[in-house]
């Protein structure tokens, strides 16, 4: 694994030195890996396809102004930028993702990104349900946000209206619950992954 890693630094240097050749060797390498991660978030091939050039295209102006410095971490800066504009996508179309955006922990994350296979979807459902349990320890108001939009897939505009509060009040109660489950599961040493 070192290996690749290495490699892909070296490539990036390569580029960033005029080699036009080792871009596309970057690309190849890693274009399954990134077009499987925006097309789990937005299962349309077309919008997939866009979102995945809109990636490179930064990738590129980013490495020719030289601000590239995160040496041996090409493909998580590469995910990082893909992600970003997955968000910018929901935004755009008015409907909020379905992770979180900032850096702080969110334990739905951790199940969509989950390769699904026979053993994966034994690992998510035992996930779903441990995560059931600990949403019951969170306040009423904030547990009711989080069920409505993580397990009834509800935009916030939805929750607003059917818990009669503004769309503000659903996304701080939404913020509060991630939080306060984070703390529960710090509180508790629940590990749920790797």
């Amino acid at each position: 694994m070192k290996k690749s890693i290495h490699a892909d630094s070296i490539l990036v240097k390569s580029y960033m030195d005029g080699n036009q050749n080792s871009l596309e060797i970057l690309i190849k390498r890693h274009q399954h890996k990134l077009y499987s991660f925006i097309y789990s978030k937005i299962p349309n091939r077309d919008i997939t396809e866009d979102i995945f050039q809109d990636t490179f295209i930064k990738v590129i102006r980013t490495l020719k102004k030289g601000k590239y410095n995160e040496e041996g971490k090409f493909l998580p800066w590469v995910m990082r930028i893909a992600h970003n504009l997955v968000i910018d996508y929901f935004r755009k179309s008015n409907r909020l993702p379905k992770f979180n955006t900032s850096e702080e922990f969110d334990i739905f994350s951790v199940i969509r990104d989950e390769t699904i296979n026979a053993e994966g979807k034994i690992i998510k459902n035992q996930i779903y349900n441990d995560v059931k349990v600990l949403i019951e320890e969170l306040p009423e108001e904030q547990k009711e946000v989080l069920v409505m939009r993580i397990y009834n897939d509800m935009s916030f505009n939805e929750i607003s209206e059917n818990t009669g509060v503004s769309i503000n009040t659903a996304l701080g109660r939404m913020r509060y619950a991630l939080i306060n489950l984070r703390k529960i599961v710090e509180k508790n040493n629940i590990i749920l992954v790797e």
